[in-house]
């Protein structure tokens, strides 16, 4: 039994519900990209009959206008738990500055999120402008709060207070110019670090995830050439990806955004961030995906609002560049719209909701 398989076993057990028995294997040097293909016969099972099951809310956060800012949409959240407070810096498509911007707003328990005020990021002389999908974490080394985001090149800023937008710093490039193996269309930038290294991982609309890295003492310099880390038809690995350290076992997890017939996500599992990214069985397709409105239900007495399962984060355990999650404790959240309103894409009407793991229905 190779050592990827021991990790799907592993994941598979650990999302049942059970304890897994660590096994030991020998270390592989190979790297290659995975396909995104049906998954093989020798990948077991997660554990369970069914794919996941969800329980969505109903739509928590919303774009709210004001007299400077006329924004039609608010999605692709990054969300942290500090100070007893929800913190969440999203994108918002400006019609009156025509172009993507973002929205910052804290809350200290969800029934207050439709409550929270929007800040828009574009009030900071340093973010006006293009700049959107933001992704947040504080990292360890420098003490700093650094916000990633596109503009169309990945930049990020730093601030000390994650809670003033006003205080972020001027952008800055990742790259000097845009590196060989970048794909026409890069979009989505994500950063996780091990106990060496700092990734970047990022999406290109072409079926492909990628990945650079830097040392963490030279974090955010130094990043290397993206390498494709997985691969398979455009639909299928779209955009949106997200990647995370599981809890207490040596096993990432790495989350892609599908997008037909609607938008749902495909899961990944790898037991390093430079290693081979395998698919998890009962959680890449559309009829049984990690997330999709084929494996969620709504509150009850809600009429489902939506039919896309797209862009979000699942909620960490910290807010460190670890990005850890505890699998026994999955809740993401995630842009939906009403499927009845097909317009221009900047025009969608996407709002933020909350999916929670329902246990009860395996």
């Amino acid at each position: 039994m190779n050592k990827s398989i021991l990790i799907c076993l592993a994941v598979s057990m650990l999302l049942a519900g059970s304890s897994p028995v660590i096994l030991a294997a020998e270390s592989t040097t190979q790297t290659q990209p995975a396909t995104s293909s049906a998954v093989s016969a020798d990948t077991p099972t997660m554990g369970f009959a069914t794919p996941l099951q969800w329980k969505s809310t109903g739509v928590l956060i919303k774009p709210v206008s004001d007299e400077t800012h006329n924004i039609v949409s608010v999605k692709d959240p990054t969300i942290v738990r500090y100070n007893d407070l929800w913190h969440v810096y999203a994108t918002a498509y400006s019609n009156s500055a025509r172009t993507w911007s973002m929205v910052y707003l804290n809350f200290k328990d969800w029934p207050d999120a439709p409550k929270a005020k929007l800040h828009y990021i574009d009030v900071n002389p340093n973010l006006r402008g293009y700049h959107c999908a933001p992704h947040l974490f504080y990292f360890r080394p420098h003490k700093k709060w650094y916000l990633v985001f596109q503009s169309q090149q990945p930049q990020y800023c730093t601030t000390d207070d994650l809670s003033k937008p006003e205080t972020w710093t001027k952008p800055q490039d990742f790259f000097e110019g845009k590196p060989s193996g970048a794909p026409r269309l890069w979009i989505d930038y994500w950063v996780i670090c091990d106990d060496t290294h700092a990734y970047l991982y990022f999406t290109g609309d072409n079926g492909r995830v990628y990945r650079s890295r830097t040392r963490i003492e030279d974090f955010p310099k130094g990043m290397s050439n993206p390498e494709i880390c997985i691969e398979g038809p455009r639909n299928d690995v779209f955009e949106g990806s997200m990647t995370y350290r599981i809890k207490g076992t040596g096993t990432y997890l790495t989350l892609v955004e599908a997008m037909s017939p609607a938008r749902y996500y495909r899961a990944w599992i790898s037991d390093s961030l430079d290693g081979e990214w395998k698919p998890v069985d009962n959680a890449t397709t559309w009829e049984k995906p990690f997330a999709g409105i084929n494996n969620i239900t709504f509150e009850d007495g809600m009429i489902p609002w939506t039919r896309d399962i797209s862009h979000g984060e699942l909620i960490r355990d910290g807010y460190d560049e670890t990005m850890t999650i505890d699998i026994n404790n999955l809740q993401l959240l995630y842009q939906g719209r009403d499927p009845a309103i097909n317009r221009r894409y900047d025009q969608l009407p996407y709002r933020l909701a909350l999916l929670t793991l329902d246990r009860s229905k395996r």
